[in-house]
């Protein structure tokens, strides 16, 4: 079968090897607050996972069922030597039931990639300890989950290609490859006749030379890009904060036929098992392979709480799950700062549904949580939070209009997200089916009941090759009446073979921030303002000047240019210093 031998690239396999092999640097221990447990990975506590587990002890993945899939370590003469496992004997494995599956033509061996994307999915160790951070319980995302780990070519052999479906809940990849194949279809088919819901990294940025990486470049997956960690030289510092998604470390969009990729970000400099010793931990480094799990993990929590309450258990449904949960992620997500639809540039933010660095925005859990049980709501009169999953004919002219009511309409912000699935054959190769995808188009109004005439148009997403469209957008203080209006956007065509096509729909209406986030001034993340920021920011003016396809932080006035407004932003904010820096 073509492209079986191919290799992918592990995410940061081979840097994480390096860390595991070099000592970090002496400093000084970390103090452990009094009468606190402190967590680990940090990057968990920034998403809002340990805050959502204390809302809800009981999401730790109990019941949910991920198939992970690990290519090889090791490659001699491009065959895989069969070393995809984690050290399942380190301290935060230990009483996990993993179920193995390879083709056993050579004995299974470790592999340091697995080893820690494992530990950060559902590690557990409380008795957990670093030289340079301390004492702290290492809980991975969703401790209690049921693993089953595939070795990559016996995956496509014996899954993807089999009749019936995989018995997982998520599937999550930890490596990637620079194009479409038919596996990547296969995963994508998968995704649409099942209702999985496949997660995978997006690739490690310009330094790696990655492109936007398969599977997570595909339509139906959710990509996962990266947050760097600050740049500090206490260990505990850089694992504990987080500044932005930086092109070099996490690769951007578009994909290679114009989608928006990623789809969210999440941290990925963690605490990871280290697989030379079986009660140690050593840092990740910033590499997407280990954002994923974060994210593929609050996945977990969010569909045991779907099948906890009845009348959530269509948010997992086979038949279009996939589009919910996805819709719920990126409708939650935190924009950072710079976030803008494309590229920081001039782009169409009608036609671009998301950034094409920071995707939807960073990881929220409790924001997704909070959508989730907002609960499933038809069109007509909704709450200022909630979520459908519907249809759309192509036959019927009739728009879906949801309807939502603001008391308090000022500095407020309305989020609208709609997520569906392109369409693959069931069988290898799994060809795409363009014939039958639609394209749907996403509108928000401000309605004047009184004088229908004053109603206008905020905002809309309406791109012609993304199957997600995104909407972000201040309200207008004057109307507390606002629709989201759902629509085949290319009605007035003559349609043939019309389709019905089964859909997702997030919104939340949150407040304005009115945080001056140091991250728009500090541009290297070192915790203060000052000349090496304008350094940055002069030479990102340079690079913006030879070439349209720059990334312009520094353009802290968002106009689509570096100019005197931005060096007068940074100027007034010169020697501000971020929070941590008091505690280095």
């Amino acid at each position: 079968m073509a492209g079986i031998s191919k290799k992918p690239l592990n995410l940061g396999l081979a840097a994480f090897f390096i860390v595991l092999s070099l000592s970090v640097c002496s400093i000084s221990n970390a103090q452990t607050p009094a009468n606190k447990t402190t967590y680990q990975p940090r990057g968990l506590e920034r998403t809002g996972v340990y805050a959502l587990r204390q809302m809800e002890p009981t999401l730790t993945g109990e019941n949910v069922r991920f198939s992970i899939i690990c290519r090889s370590f090791t490659y001699i003469n491009d065959e895989p030597q069969n070393d995809y496992r984690p050290a399942v004997e380190h301290n935060c494995f230990r009483d996990k039931n993993i179920n193995f599956h390879d083709q056993g033509e050579l004995p299974a061996g470790i592999s340091p990639h697995s080893t820690a994307v494992c530990s950060i999915l559902f590690g557990e160790d409380p008795n957990a300890f670093h030289p340079q951070v301390g004492q702290f319980y290492y809980q991975g995302t969703t401790p209690r989950a049921q693993i089953d780990i595939y070795e990559f070519r016996y995956f496509l052999i014996n899954k993807l290609n089999s009749d019936t479906p995989l018995s997982a809940d998520i599937i999550a990849a930890d490596f990637g490859y620079p194009f479409e194949e038919w596996w990547t279809r296969g995963i994508e088919a998968l995704a649409e006749h099942y209702g999985t819901i496949v997660v995978a990294g997006i690739g490690n940025g310009s330094d790696a030379s990655d492109s936007v990486l398969y599977p997570a470049a595909g339509s139906n997956v959710i990509g996962v890009g990266l947050v760097n960690s600050v740049s500090s030289q206490n260990l505990e510092i850089n694992l504990a904060n987080f500044a932005l998604a930086y092109p070099t470390h996490s690769s951007i969009g578009p994909t290679g036929d114009g989608r928006c990729k990623p789809d969210i970000i999440a941290p990925g400099n963690c605490l990871a098992a280290d697989v030379n010793s079986l009660n140690q931990y050593e840092p990740t480094g910033n590499w997407s392979s280990f954002s994923t799990p974060i994210v593929a993990g609050t996945i977990g929590l969010l569909v045991q709480k779907a099948r906890q309450e009845p009348e959530l258990d269509i948010a997992v449904s086979p038949d279009g799950g996939n589009c919910v949960i996805k819709a719920i992620l990126l409708n939650s997500a935190t924009k950072l700062p710079y976030w803008h639809k494309g590229r920081l540039q001039t782009d169409d933010d009608h036609i671009v549904p998301l950034d094409y660095i920071q995707g939807a925005g960073m990881l929220n859990a409790v924001g997704a949580y909070e959508h989730l049980v907002a609960g499933i709501q038809k069109p007509g009169d909704v709450t200022t939070t909630g979520w459908d999953l519907n249809r759309m004919d192509e036959n019927d002219s009739t728009d879906k209009i949801y309807k939502i009511k603001i008391e308090e309409p000022a500095d407020k912000y309305i989020t609208a997200t709609l997520v569906w699935n392109k369409h693959y054959s069931s069988k290898y190769p799994f060809v795409s089916l363009p014939e039958k995808d639609s394209n749907l188009r996403l509108e928000l109004w401000a309605v004047d009941s009184n004088v229908p005439e004053n109603s206008y148009m905020l905002d809309y997403s309406d791109s012609i090759v993304d199957n997600v469209e995104h909407i972000h957008t201040l309200t207008d203080s004057n109307y507390r009446d606002y629709e989201i209006i759902l629509s085949i956007s290319n009605a007035n065509e003559k349609i043939q073979n019309s389709q019905t096509q089964k859909y997702s729909l997030a919104w939340n209406v949150s407040p304005r921030s009115n945080s001056d986030d140091i991250l728009w001034y500090d541009l290297n993340a070192d915790g203060i303002v000052n000349d090496a920021d304008l350094t940055i920011m002069l030479t990102n003016l340079l690079d913006s000047s030879k070439s349209s396809e720059s990334y312009l932080f520094g353009d802290i006035n968002p106009d689509g240019v570096i100019n005197v407004n931005d060096l007068k932003a940074l100027w007034d904010h010169n020697n501000l210093q971020a929070d941590w820096q008091n505690i280095q």
